[in-house]
């Protein structure tokens, strides 16, 4: 039943990471593609660390899967995060369909 389970997991995560490729291939700025890129790791990779866990079991490389899947949870909102407020702050410009700037409003 684990092995099932894990193996759902790993698809989720597939497809995840599929549709954030996708993501970065067609969303019209850099801080789209950096959320899709930002989605596409801690959703996709992280369901298939957790399906992978399953399917190994608590052994020592379940352990760690888990330290890597706390190490992506933890490290992968803080750098897409440091990454668009660089790219704002050096002048990367939004699409010009984006409905606001909360980077701009912050610095009023």
């Amino acid at each position: 039943m684990n092995d099932l389970i894990g193996f759902i997991l790993i698809s989720i995560g597939l497809v995840f990471d599929l549709l954030g490729c996708v993501g970065l291939v067609r969303l019209p700025d850099a801080y789209n593609r950096l959320q899709a890129a930002t989605k596409c790791v801690t959703m996709g990779t992280c369901s298939i660390l957790f399906g992978t866990l399953l399917v190994i079991g608590f052994t020592a490389a379940g352990m760690k899967v888990i330290l890597c899947m706390i190490f992506l949870i933890l490290t992968s909102p803080v750098a897409s995060h440091a990454i668009a407020r660089g790219s704002h702050k050096s002048g990367v410009k939004l699409w010009e369909g984006s409905v606001c700037d909360a980077y701009a409003e912050d610095n009023k």
